[in-house]
């Protein structure tokens, strides 16, 4: 069953950690020795694949249809390009990420004397699965035990959901898991994330009503104590205006870092789709406060906002390692820049 469900979301690499001799100062208990992980790159089913790149698809259908009428027409001029800048705008794409993807548009056409709208359309995936290929990058497990996620973002991303997906497909691979409640501050998050602890069968550490800092330190000392391969941190939802607790999630890290001297080895950051601009402007304030390794991008589906990812890549490149277009388990998977750009052109 796991190896199906692998074939199916192989979304990480894994990679052996390195042989650590423990100091004496600081003893841990012994754990059994897993066997070496070897790396593991992407193999997707194809039929499964096929049936996420169509759920992709539907899910950009409300962004993409207004980038690609413009090509309807029989002409490339002036006025192709004052309408593909307004519907490339009007996606969220960005001034900068827009402007930079009509210069690199002109320079393909022209290389390429292309002559059809048809032709421009496709020399555009191109632009745009160029510019969001530093985005392309896979999750790493295996180079710290455990390795310490810390997952943010501000109420209603989807944040504990996202957690609970990748705790579920992180079990699947056959690792283990331990999640650290540390949303204190939100009614039921605790609540929500051990029903997803149940569903898949991981521990949880959780505190009612306790200071997030110290149920992340408890989290990360179990972890290490307990020879779990992968800690993750739900840390409570927030907007950047909340100063008081932009400065708590710094805390959180820094107390992390006393667990263990390495971590967090990811902090990532979950974005809804659907809010533009403002996702962009959640980047930039995060990575300012806890330098972000990466990001998960939700509710893609239904968006006329999918052009963000481009002024994502443009402004602040953080790996987009997951995009979400539903609620379903499977509505979850790994960012492809060449998939997503045709998918966004279909």
């Amino acid at each position: 069953m796991i190896l199906e469900i692998h074939t199916m979301f192989s979304f990480f690499k894994k990679k052996s950690p390195p042989t650590e001799v423990q100091s004496a100062a600081a003893p841990v208990p012994a754990v059994p020795v897993a066997a070496p992980v070897t790396a593991v790159e992407p193999t997707a089913a194809p039929a499964a694949r096929q049936g996420w790149l169509d759920r992709l698809k539907a899910g950009l259908r409300k962004t993409g249809s207004s980038i690609t009428t413009v090509f309807t027409g029989t002409r490339i001029d002036d006025e192709l390009y004052e309408e593909l800048e307004t519907a490339l705008l009007m996606a969220d794409t960005g001034v900068k990420a827009t402007e930079h993807l009509l210069q690199d548009l002109k320079r393909r056409v022209k290389d390429s004397k292309a002559t059809d709208p048809s032709q421009v359309k496709t020399l555009l995936a191109d632009a745009i699965t160029d510019l969001l290929q530093p985005l392309q990058k896979p999750l790493a497990i295996g180079d710290h035990q455990p390795t310490v996620i810390m997952v943010a973002g501000v109420n209603g991303a989807g944040k504990t959901t996202s957690i609970g997906k990748l705790t579920k497909h992180l079990a699947d691979e056959g690792l283990s898991v331990l999640l650290a409640a540390a949303d204190t501050f939100r009614a039921a998050a605790k609540e929500q994330l051990a029903v997803w602890a149940t569903r898949n069968t991981v521990e949880i550490v959780s505190q009612q009503g306790g200071d997030p800092a110290a149920v992340s330190f408890d989290a990360v000392s179990a972890g290490r104590a307990r020879g779990r391969d992968v800690v993750l941190v739900d840390t409570a939802g927030r907007l950047p205006t909340q100063l008081h607790l932009m400065e708590e999630l710094k805390k959180i890290k820094r107390v992390v870092q006393k667990a263990d001297g390495t971590a967090p080895h990811e902090v990532l950051l979950v974005i809804d789709g659907n809010t533009g601009q403002n996702a962009l402007a959640q980047v930039k304030a995060f990575d300012d406060t806890l330098g972000l390794t990466g990001l998960i991008v939700t509710k893609l589906d239904g968006t006329a906002k999918g052009g963000v990812l481009c002024a994502i890549a443009r402004e602040k490149p953080i790996p987009v390692y997951f995009i979400g277009v539903g609620e379903k388990l499977e509505d979850l998977e790994t960012f492809n820049a060449r998939e997503f750009a045709q998918a966004l052109l279909s």
